[in-house]
């Protein structure tokens, strides 16, 4: 049965419980997490996913998306709660947030949920500790028609609401894993995989590389790269020519420079 309820104080703790969504603490033991956005909320409706709670402003401005989400979640069986905008401020932690937010279950990390024949580019992040640059990376896994983002060893929660706004959606559209690199290593060597490593140790020039489906695609921390143990592991390492001052890219726009490199060689 539908349940239904409007929120008029801070102290309710409902708010508490909402509030508490933006530590990653509380997100993993609770198992749920925060979007805001009608966008994102529809992408993800788009994707068969939906809130197991739906939160909005009261005041709102009609909207049919947003009539199409409510009744989707009422159908489900989902909870609709409005509250005060200043309320889903302190929600959010934005000072002007949008309308709608959603109340969503963390979804399977584990490996054995990929399946690496189901598209012919992987991303994959070791140690990336920006939300911004994961987001992006599942953005731009997306936008190449990757199968999905592999998390290795310590990495920025994906979970969080900077990497979900970062992500554009996409935390709906990508498959997500995380894993050990111990764990990724045995996982991949079960199967067809190719390891492409962005790298500066004896690399080829990534438009000359010889890629191959499925192909894995690893970058590395933001600021130390990858281990050169990880590195000797991978297949094939290439590198992206600097013409400027600058020795590097930023990690999730090198991902996005591969990710389109090796595409055009895969799907010509």
């Amino acid at each position: 049965m539908t349940y239904r309820r409007t929120i008029t104080g801070f102290s309710n703790p409902l708010v508490k419980f909402l509030r508490s969504l933006r530590d990653k603490k509380h997100r993993r033991r609770e198992q749920r997490f925060l979007a805001e956005g009608l966008r994102l909320l529809t992408d993800a409706r788009e994707s068969g996913i939906l809130p197991e709670m739906l939160v909005m402003a009261t005041g709102r401005a009609p909207h049919p998306l947003l009539d199409q989400l409510e009744e989707a979640v009422i159908a489900a069986g989902g909870e609709v709660v409005e509250m005060d905008q200043d309320i889903l401020a302190k929600v959010t932690g934005k000072d002007n947030p949008q309308a709608v937010a959603g109340v969503f279950a963390e979804f399977d990390t584990r490996l054995a949920g990929i399946d690496r024949q189901a598209a012919p580019i992987w991303l994959v992040a070791q140690a990336l500790r920006d939300p911004g640059n994961l987001g992006t990376m599942l953005r731009t896994g997306d936008a190449v028609g990757a199968g999905g983002l592999i998390l290795i060893d310590d990495c920025a929660d994906p979970f969080s609401v900077e990497a979900v706004r970062a992500s554009m959606g996409a935390i709906f559209t990508q498959k997500l894993a995380m894993a050990r690199w111990d764990e990724f290593q045995s996982w991949l060597r079960e199967g067809e995989g190719q390891l492409v490593a962005a790298s500066l140790r004896d690399p080829t020039d990534y438009r000359k590389a010889p890629y191959a489906a499925p192909c894995f695609l690893m970058v590395g921390n933001e600021s130390q790269g990858l281990p050169a143990e990880y590195e000797d592991t991978c297949d094939l390492r290439v590198t992206i020519p600097m013409r400027g001052r600058a020795d590097s890219l930023n990690a999730a726009v090198a991902g996005a420079v591969l990710a389109y490199e090796a595409l055009a060689h895969l799907d010509p």
